[in-house]
């Protein structure tokens, strides 16, 4: 019976795959061949003792069901594995399986090659949504708009600005992922402390070996486990990752509130309900249930960092928190990457609306740009600023145009006209560099992947 919303609810295909039992026990069987491979190459086993276990590492022979049977009866998972694969070897080869290596060599080097196939999955959708912004940046460029401080109206903006400003982020999180791949998924081969010495003088080269065989970094040194900073790194950079789109999820849920309304997701009038009791409901399920997933990606952050002091060389606290927190956080940062993909995939723009909360405050949000054609005019910087602070201030309170009380005042008529009040006044002619940065933004983009 399913119990976990990821058994049933959440998480895509293709990521699942990387974390069900039967490919986590795959990966396991790869790093016991690569151990037979690297001993078989420097002569510390029979070479044909190497290519039978090598042949026999693979869940064609090892049956999960085997495992777990054996692991019941021994209550060791790493034991389990090995006597699985001793059982179907040939010729004694068995008697070779897992030599000179300790439980969590398997388990660390077959978490890097998972982490690895699950960052391969992350990555592309990051450079997919980071393009995708960069479309509805260059798309929305000047569709301007009111850009808010403390939830107050400040200045227009652009939608393609907040587009842009995405994609840079995201790019940012590629950057910040690639790095964290290149420290976690390390291979080692190193023993129960970390020294090699059950596996004689050529400890150091199997260890090297097995990573060179697993295509995988050496870990540089280890003390029976990859230090577990490395792994912080990686789930914080997954949590930074959950951040941004969270991020993006509550700003589509607040300009998509009723009183807004300038933005907000697809909603199929057909088939799809909003609400069991009141038809009228639109809810913006997709950016809620992202923001609702990001906070338990981000709660594994102090999980991770309580992961790396551990009792002298090691103990075991680590282990079950992290056979949980890997393939839950890797599931759900890509199950939220695909709904984010969806989410702005198929945004729907209000333009009318966009219009009328730019203009919502009688012309307020244009009282800087009042303030500094002033000053260019020839007013001092002080005076103009009072000047437009007092009559915005009576402008708000009496629900007046700003355009026109300015010009009433004597002072404003001796440095501009009511031409040059109007022109000023036009919110869609006050978004200063956006267009170069925009489009700046989108050339160095060209080289991001």
């Amino acid at each position: 019976m399913a119990i976990h919303p990821i058994e049933f609810r959440y998480g895509t295909p293709e990521m699942k795959r990387i974390w069900e039992e039967e490919n986590k026990l795959q990966r396991m069987l790869d790093i016991e061949s690569a151990l037979a491979q690297a001993e078989g190459e420097l002569g510390i086993i029979p070479k044909e003792v190497a290519d039978e276990i090598s042949a026999k590492a693979n869940t064609k022979y090892v049956k999960l069901e085997r495992v777990k049977q054996i692991e019941a009866e021994t209550n060791h998972d790493i034991a389990a594995l090995s006597k699985g694969i001793t059982e179907v070897c040939e010729d004694g080869a068995g008697e070779y399986v897992h030599f000179g290596a300790t439980s969590n060599d398997i388990v660390d080097s077959s978490n890097s090659l998972l982490i690895k196939d699950s960052i391969e999955v992350l990555k592309e959708k990051l450079e997919r949504l980071t393009k995708l912004m960069l479309k509805l940046a260059e798309e929305n460029k000047m569709k301007v708009c009111i850009g808010r401080t403390h939830g107050q109206h400040a200045l227009p903006t652009t939608y393609g600005m907040k587009f842009a400003l995405w994609a840079d982020e995201l790019h940012r999180q590629y950057d910040r992922l690639e790095h964290a791949e290149k420290n976690v998924c390390v291979a080692m081969m190193d023993g129960a402390v970390g020294t090699t010495a059950a596996l004689g003088e050529d400890g150091w080269k199997i260890h090297k070996t097995v990573a060179r065989i697993l295509d995988l970094p050496a870990a540089k040194i280890t003390n029976q486990i990859v230090q577990r900073d490395n792994h912080v790194e990686f789930i914080s950079t997954l949590a930074n990752i959950a951040s941004t789109l969270d991020k993006i999820g509550l700003e589509i849920r607040s300009l998509q509130r009723t009183e807004i309304m300038e933005i907000g997701e697809y909603f199929d009038p057909e088939k799809q309900v909003g609400s069991s009791t009141m038809p009228h409901k639109m809810n913006p399920i997709t950016a809620e249930r992202i923001c609702g997933v990001a906070r338990i990606i981000k709660s594994y952050v102090n999980a991770a960092l309580d992961n790396n002091p551990l009792w002298h060389e090691r103990d075991l606290t680590n282990s079950s928190c992290e056979r949980i927190m890997f393939p839950e956080s890797c599931i759900l940062t890509d199950y939220i990457l695909n709904l984010t993909i969806k989410l702005m995939s198929n945004l729907i723009f209000y333009d009318e609306n966009i219009e009328k909360n730019l203009n919502l405050t009688n012309g307020l949000i244009m009282a800087e740009r009042l303030m500094a054609e002033l000053t260019r005019a020839g007013m001092g910087k002080q005076t103009a600023y009072g000047i437009v602070r007092k009559n915005a201030i009576k402008a708000n309170k009496e629900d007046l145009l700003l355009g026109a009380l300015i010009l009433k005042d004597e002072n404003v008529q001796k440095y501009l006209t009511e031409e040059d009040v109007e022109k000023i006044m036009d919110p869609h002619t006050y978004v200063g560099s956006i267009e170069i940065i925009i489009d700046e933004l989108i050339e160095d983009s060209k080289n991001w992947f």
